[in-house]
Parts: structure tokens; sequence; C-alpha cells
């Protein structure tokens, strides 16, 4: 099975969260997670508009618009446009998280030449 842009991010968070980067590799992470950043990008467009369209649909069969968006968002269209959001939020987070890292090491190595 081929892997997902989500699993790919998902196997970045795993090796921030339990390794200690050292800069080239948190630089290395840090452009790898700006790449997929783009198709996550298209996953929300794409998501979004099938919610869109599932949400239309809900609001054509029932009487009264809270009722058709609760209905839409128990779909699996809900489902995939929440999924594609939440991990634009992660990759955003690890992608602020990594440049803090470096800037801090970068930070560090100055101090520490300069003593």
């Amino acid at each position: 099975m081929a892997e997902t842009v989500r699993d790919m991010i998902h196997a970045i968070q795993v090796e921030v969260r339990s390794t200690d980067l050292q800069p080239d590799r948190a630089a290395a992470l840090l452009t790898q997670l700006s790449s997929l950043y783009g198709n996550v990008l298209e996953e929300m467009r794409e998501a979004d508009m099938e919610y869109a369209v599932k949400l239309l649909a809900c609001l054509d069969s029932e009487e009264k618009a809270n009722r058709a968006k609760i209905l839409a968002e128990t779909t699996p269209e809900y489902s995939r446009k929440r999924e594609a959001r939440d991990t634009e939020k992660l990759a955003l987070e690890m992608s602020r998280a990594l440049k803090y890292l470096l800037r801090a090491k970068e930070e560090e190595l100055r101090l520490a030449t300069h003593q």
C-alpha cells in the first residue's frame, strides 16, 4: 500500500518527538515538511469541495439548515475535511517547532564560539 502524505507527516512527528534532533536532520525534516505542505493544501481544497457538495445535498433533503449541517458532519466527506485540516495544523506547528529548534541551536553555537 502506498504511503500517504498523512503517513509521512506522522513519521516526521514521531521522529521529532522521540529523538534528539541534530541541526542537519532538523533542517532536512523542515524541508520535507515544506514540500509536503503543498500536498496538504491540495487535499484541503479537494476535501472542502466534496464536503460542500455533501452539505448542499443535505440542505436540499432537510427542512432545517441546522439539521442538514449536523447530518453533513456525520459523513465521510466531513471526516476527510477535518483530517485534512488537522494534518495542515500539524504540519504547520511542526514546521514552527523545527524552525525554533534550528534558531536555538544556531544561537547556542554562536554563544559557544564567542566564549
